[in-house]
């Protein structure tokens, strides 16, 4: 499948691996699109799994809804579950970086006959995110989210001379130059911008949306160079989860791990896959 439709929006989607092969759902973050899988998905695909990897709501040119209400949390996994009806699939692995963390997150606890495994990268679990908000240096770390949710400053921010400010933003944060030309050039599209700032506008929607607690396999993956996302929450997320679950911590490695460490991580979710 190249797309999926839910309701009057289109999802573009990329459909790799062999056909019968273990279903992986792979859900990226801000300001990614589903490339950011690109050098993960081959091993993947060696290892037997079929991957599915959807440019998300805001991200797909065909799913772009106005407003930020669309955006809240349980609009974003009824997403990934209308991909998954739509593949012919009761269930799948899904593994997701950043916001894509957050939606798996839910996914599995609000959906967990529809999550054969969690693969949470770089994102801790929410409601650990909430406690280190408060007890630890992570509203420092977010004060972007803060920003975010102010109306047309940020575009307007972002995007100034060619997108400069977000260009030296991504490029500081470790990513390779063809994935920050590739990103900012796709968040000039009409809408596109606004549809990713949007998941961060609508967090006064997701956060009257408690998670809770999960009970799928969980792998959790987080690296000591996120200046994003630190320790506190990451080291909490383990006790949100009441099933088999495994923190691996990469060395120096920045917040863009499908990017920045693809093989090292492909073999621990194939393994993740395997085992659990």
């Amino acid at each position: 499948m190249d797309s999926f439709r839910r309701g009057d929006m289109v999802f573009d989607v990329q459909d790799g691996g062999p056909p019968d092969g273990e279903p992986i759902v792979l859900l990226h973050g801000f300001p990614q699109d589903c490339t950011a899988f690109d050098r993960m998905a081959p091993a993947l695909h060696a290892a037997g799994l079929r991957t599915l990897a959807p440019d998300q709501r805001g991200y797909s040119p065909g799913a772009r809804p106005v407003g930020r209400s669309h955006y809240r949390m349980r609009e974003c996994v009824d997403d990934v579950v209308a991909l998954l009806d739509a593949a012919g699939l009761d269930r799948a692995h899904v593994v997701g970086h950043d916001w894509g963390g957050a939606v798996v997150w839910a996914l599995a606890a609000w959906h967990p006959d529809r999550v054969s495994t969690l693969t949470a990268l770089s994102t801790p679990h929410p409601a650990a995110m909430q406690h280190a908000w408060l007890h630890s240096d992570q509203a420092l770390r977010s004060w972007y989210m803060g920003f975010f949710q102010l109306p047309f400053v940020p575009e307007t921010v972002l995007m100034a001379r060619g997108g400069a400010a977000l260009r030296r933003s991504l490029r500081n944060g470790g990513l390779p130059p063809e994935k920050v030309d590739h990103y900012v050039s796709r968040l000039h599209e009409p809408d596109c911008l606004s549809g990713a700032l949007n998941w961060y506008r609508a967090l006064p929607w997701s956060v009257r949306e408690p998670v809770g607690r999960v009970r799928v396999p969980t792998l959790h993956v987080w690296s000591t160079g996120d200046t994003f996302l630190g320790r506190a929450a990451t080291e909490d997320t383990a006790r949100f989860v009441d099933a088999p679950y495994r923190l691996e911590v990469l060395e120096d490695v920045p917040h863009w791990i499908p990017e920045l460490a693809a093989e090292q991580t492909a073999e621990l979710i194939t393994a993740h896959v395997k085992t659990a």
